[in-house]
């Protein structure tokens, strides 16, 4: 058995005896096709034959490293490779070459030999392989199970970009001719996945804009009438007391005035009925409804005068014609956007007058309920 022989049985031996299986990528299997890619080059490259069996040395030893760990595997390839081979008797001048052809294969080393040109090239002949998005993902799954990175289909797929644009290239003129047009069109590939992503990304966003847009809306217009609720029921609620005041006043006092020994009680008495009728008035004007001509013309909805969404401004319009012009403004975004602002300022303007005549009517009722009391007050001490 040659020693390349014994190689060969040694790496697989440690691969499946040692390695990790979260090195999905970094594998035998990796190590079998840099080894095939390198006898593809081979084939078409003029190279002494000792350079070439050095060159397998190093194809088959180059990332025997990552049986320890991730970082710094090269190197670890290097010596374990450099034990081996002085093993088995190979040169020590030999076996030093080996070792810089396996630094060789670092991502950011730039080869300075031909030998090192070829060895790179052969580590990377899989940025030509059909199946180049597949295997990409297995070194996205490796680099998150080993080195504790996550990546979004995006970033690796950015991060691809990168490698293949920046940061590579093919030295040999076998692998600049028969395998940069593969690496092309996986770049391209590469490129259209990015492309896709990111309008998905973009689609994604606006749908995500629309829900918080559609959230703002939701929000202000269930504060909106929250607020207009309370201030229904607070203006009910002075009705309420006002009306049985009322009730009181001309169902009991009254009657009584006509006698000459409550004559004292006139005055107080029409003091507390016309505070509690203005308090009437004030609270009916804060609740009270704003009616619309219910009829718009085209011309209005053309110019975005109109509010679509409020009742009073469609009432009176034949239902078709109002079922065509809301459809005609679902299509448009800004035109739907612009009524739903349109009703919410609208909504927040009635608010504003029925709080300040809310305002009115408890100022008016208080005035009222002091003067009463004290006009009551000052009648019975006068007696």
């Amino acid at each position: 058995m040659t020693i390349l022989q014994k190689v060969e049985e040694h790496i697989f031996q440690i691969h499946k005896d040692t390695l990790s299986s979260r090195y999905t990528y970094h594998n035998f299997n990796h190590t079998l096709r840099v080894v095939n890619g390198l006898e593809e080059i081979l084939k078409h490259h003029i190279i002494d034959e000792k350079e070439a069996l050095l060159l397998r040395y190093a194809a088959w030893f180059h990332d025997v490293g990552y049986t320890n760990s991730w970082e710094g595997h090269e190197e670890r390839s290097a010596q374990i490779a450099r034990t081996y081979l002085l093993e088995q008797g190979v040169n020590e001048n030999d076996i030093t070459l080996v070792m810089e052809l396996i630094r060789a294969t670092k991502l950011d080393y730039n080869p300075k030999t031909d030998l090192e040109c070829i060895i790179k090239d052969a580590d990377f002949a899989h940025f030509a392989d059909d199946n180049y998005i597949d295997t990409s993902h297995l070194l996205k799954n490796e680099i998150e199970l080993c080195c504790g990175k996550v990546f979004t289909e995006l970033e690796w797929n950015e991060q691809n970009r990168d490698v293949m644009l920046y940061k590579h290239r093919y030295y040999t003129s076998y692998a600049q001719q028969n395998w940069q047009p593969q690496k092309q069109k996986n770049l391209q590939e590469i490129l259209k996945i990015i492309d896709k992503l990111k309008k998905k990304g973009q689609k994604k966003q606006k749908a995500e804009t629309n829900r918080t847009i559609d959230t703002l809306f939701r929000t202000t217009l269930r504060n909106h009438t929250q607020l207009s609720a309370i201030a229904d029921r607070k203006a009910n609620i002075l009705l309420s007391v006002n009306a049985i005041i009322i009730s009181i006043c001309l169902s009991t006092l009254i009657p009584k005035l006509d006698s000459p020994s409550n004559a004292h009680l006139i005055y107080p008495t029409f003091i507390l009925l016309m505070f509690s009728v203005a308090t009437v008035i004030f609270a009916i004007l804060s609740t009270r409804p704003k009616i619309t001509s219910g009829k718009f013309t085209k011309e209005q909805v053309t110019k975005r005068q109109v509010n679509l969404l409020f009742f009073g401004t469609f009432h009176q319009m034949p239902y078709q014609e109002y079922e065509d012009t809301l459809m005609t403004i679902m299509k448009d975004n800004d035109y739907l956007y612009h009524a739903l602002t349109k009703d919410l300022y609208s909504l927040g303007v009635v608010l504003n007058k029925k709080y300040k005549l809310l305002n009115i009517t408890y100022t008016v009722f208080t005035i009222g309920i002091l003067a009463s009391v004290i006009a009551f007050v000052y009648a019975f001490r006068a007696v």
